[in-house]
């Protein structure tokens, strides 16, 4: 699975609006809304990477609303409930 953080600017007013448009898309796991000098994170997570160019320029970014978008590729994922899952596989409960 690829994942991508999606960086978006909106206008302050329209940020609820955006979030639940771009979290309606598919290939877009969460949004969020942030402070900071982007409105909204999004994460896109898809099969290959020539999804992403569906998902975000061809989609995310004609959202109405949308201003900018910043995209950051993951290249591993580090979480603490993933690494909790893979060290309990074949432990009895």
């Amino acid at each position: 699975m690829i994942t991508a953080i999606v960086l978006i600017t909106t206008s302050v007013d329209r940020v609820p609006e955006v979030a639940e448009r771009i979290a309606a898309l598919e290939g877009v796991s969460e949004v969020y809304s942030v402070t900071g000098p982007h409105d909204l994170i999004a994460l896109v997570r898809v099969r290959r990477h020539e999804e992403l160019s569906e998902v975000i320029p061809h989609r995310l970014s004609k959202v109405p609303g949308v201003e900018s978008t910043e995209t950051h590729i993951a290249f591993r994922t580090y979480s603490r409930h993933d690494l909790e899952a893979a060290f309990a596989i074949g432990l009895d409960e």
